[in-house]
């Protein structure tokens, strides 16, 4: 079973974003890239976003990291707004590159963030060779982000977004650019980390069989304007490995997906 939700954490209400910009003549053109959008998500879910490109997944994740604000709508973490959220460090951002400084070794790109917060020297080290441990990169932690292949940079990427324990972490496409065998081993990789810190992850997706894999729910979103089309329960029992794919209900479950793309106006599917 998907683990039990104890409280509301976020909450997207009647959210919409427009961009505005001009064409080459000087007139005014605006983009809806997210419309009405009405969302709750409990601590402790996977919550996946999934869709076609330009669809908003990202636009929703930029909105709730106060990287960006809404045209209209409301956004609430943890009873807060997305600044003071931001301000108070409730959330890590794990992006699709891995975005590592490759002048920095693994540790100390870890530790970047906990520099930034004021943490002691020891509180830092600590805490880096805790995180590190949990992604198993603890006898790397010397190496630069050069070393290492694109997995095990995304993985150093995700330590970083847990070291100052953060109750919520973003996740846009992080496994996107992997080769399959990789992505795989890093979706049960990222389940195992889920189960065992307990946070809540809000995760952008092409794929389908990845949303379900990793899911509690699936919010399937509909072509630009963005618009929340179905969310869907995950019932598939945990903990999940491989063998999880091959049963009837994910098979169930990835059509039901698929199903609900097509429905809001075609869908290629991505993996």
């Amino acid at each position: 079973m998907a683990l039990q939700t104890s409280s509301l954490l976020v909450s997207v209400q009647d959210v919409s974003m427009i961009y505005k910009t001009k064409d080459s003549r000087g007139q005014a053109l605006e983009t809806i890239a997210l419309k009405d959008a009405n969302l709750e998500i409990g601590t402790g879910e996977f919550i996946s976003l999934i869709g076609p490109s330009g669809c908003g997944k990202t636009t929703l994740l930029r909105l709730l990291a106060d990287l960006i604000q809404p045209s209209k709508g409301s956004l609430l973490i943890g009873g807060k707004t997305p600044q003071q959220a931001r301000e108070s460090r409730a959330y890590g951002y794990v992006f699709q590159a891995p975005a590592l400084f490759d002048w920095r070794t693994v540790q100390q790109n870890v530790m970047l963030p906990l520099e930034i917060m004021g943490f002691s020297k020891e509180e830092r080290i600590t805490r880096a060779e805790k995180m590190l441990k949990l992604v198993g990169l603890e006898k790397f932690a010397r190496n630069y982000p050069w070393q290492l292949s694109g997995g095990m940079q995304q993985r150093a990427s995700i330590a970083r977004a847990l070291a100052f324990d953060p109750q919520l972490i973003f996740m846009d496409e992080p496994f996107g650019a992997l080769d399959e065998i990789t992505r795989e081993n890093l979706n049960l990789e990222l389940l195992r980390l889920w189960r065992e810190t307990g946070k809540t992850i809000i995760f952008v997706t092409h794929s389908i069989p990845e949303a379900v894999f990793l899911s509690t729910r699936i919010v399937v979103m509909t072509p630009r304007p963005g618009k929340i089309e179905k969310i869907i329960n995950v019932d598939l029992p945990q903990p999940r490995n491989f063998d999880t794919r091959e049963t009837p209900r994910f098979f169930e479950i990835a059509t039901e997906v698929r199903e609900s793309l097509r429905h809001g106006h075609g869908y290629e599917e991505e993996v």
